[in-house]
């Protein structure tokens, strides 16, 4: 070998430790994709606000092993197509260590085929079983279910005598994954959906379906869909004067909601994660400290009151943070297994303990029912 050779050789094996070094000491890059504008911006907003804030609180009390953490979010507007194409900058132009997101069920699909092939650790903040149903290796999520939604909501619904439904679900992926998820539970309780209305995520009046439920032998209703369509159906409600009690899911829970409907929200029931009455909590709740934090670091610095979905955000960050300290670094299968082993993790949407056969790590002890009481909503007992 002569001695360019090996002086070239010897350049290129220190500026691969250099690399190696620069990339070990460097910023920790999280990926996220939400939607903080568009048809879903009430899901993506304040998860968008919750990632900056705490990007913020944790770097500066001293970053994760040593390293600060660098935000990389992008914002699909509430389009499946653009969250596939940022998926494919984060991987090949950013090179994010992690991906959060996508807020909703459709632009999570459309990222997963990037993300399973890049290898690299995603945590959705979208709901359907469907994300994480068949497992997939490096696809997780922190929502709810939309079948623990449906089989909250129809325990509730059969605790008071209802055995017979009306049901209205939205077009979109979360609506038809959860009709799916309804139609089993109510048979496996021994319930029957009497109707079965489908409305479009954008619809502007769903009087003609809310008229036919309540001309059904239906003695309850369960709204299931995302956006602004169920606050309008508890308007149409209202206006039919339908007397079946009104049911929502987890999807609805935020003062949002309650906002959009007005008084047309009151009496309606809904599973929830522990955080929309966290004030509520007893003193040994153990989700009592981290939902009230929350809360309060949230509505603090933004003026505007905590919802669910920027909780799911709260949670996968914290989340991700740390399995990256159980793993000792950024590589992407050990953190990826790291995650997969969680046991135990407190958050404000509940106590996860994640499997290789369960990457959602949570079941219906997660739930609270929940009712909005004089524009508020009180746990249900």
């Amino acid at each position: 070998m002569n001695k360019t050779r090996r002086t070239l050789l010897a350049a290129a094996a220190l500026l691969s430790v250099a690399a190696a070094a620069t990339a070990a000491d460097g910023p920790i890059k999280i990926g996220a994709v939400v939607s903080a504008t568009g048809p879903a911006s009430f899901l993506g907003d304040p998860q968008q606000k919750t990632l900056e804030q705490y990007v913020e609180k944790i770097n500066a009390a001293g970053g994760v092993l040593g390293r600060k953490l660098s935000l990389v979010l992008y914002d699909d507007a509430s389009d499946a197509n653009k969250a596939n194409a940022f998926t494919r900058r984060l991987i090949i132009q950013d090179e994010v260590d992690v991906i959060l997101g996508a807020s909703t069920t459709g632009s999570t699909m459309a990222m997963v085929p990037q993300i399973e092939q890049a290898k690299i650790p995603a945590v959705s903040l979208a709901a359907a079983s469907v994300i994480v149903e068949p497992v997939r290796p490096y696809v997780f999520k922190m929502p709810h279910s939309d079948r623990m939604a449906a089989y909250k909501v129809l325990e509730d619904m059969k605790k008071r005598g209802f055995t017979q439904v009306g049901l209205l679900s939205d077009t979109g992926g979360f609506g038809k994954s959860g009709r799916t998820e309804t139609i089993k539970a109510a048979e496996s309780l021994g319930m029957k959906i009497v109707e079965d209305q489908t409305y479009g995520e954008k619809d502007t009046d769903m009087t003609p379906q809310l008229t036919r439920v309540k001309s059904s032998p239906a003695q309850a209703i369960l709204v299931f869909g995302t956006g602004q369509a169920p606050a309008i159906i508890a308007r149409n409600y209202q206006q039919l004067a339908v007397k079946q009690p009104l049911y929502t899911t987890h999807g609805q829970a935020s003062m949002e909601f309650v906002r959009i409907a007005g008084k047309a929200s009151e009496g309606i029931r809904m599973p929830s994660p522990a955080l929309l009455i966290a004030s509520s909590l007893g003193a040994e709740d153990p989700q009592r400290k981290v939902s009230v934090d929350y809360a309060k670091n949230f509505e603090t610095k933004y003026k505007m009151d905590v919802s669910t979905f920027g909780g799911y955000a709260h949670d996968a960050l914290t989340l991700v943070v740390d399995a990256i300290k159980r793993a000792g670094g950024t590589d992407k299968e050990k953190v990826r297994a790291a995650i997969e082993g969680t046991k135990g993790f407190v958050g404000v949407s509940g106590i996860y303990a994640m499997t290789p056969q369960d990457h959602m790590g949570l079941d219906n002890t997660a739930f609270r029912m929940i009712e909005i009481s004089n524009g508020a909503f009180r746990e249900v007992r």
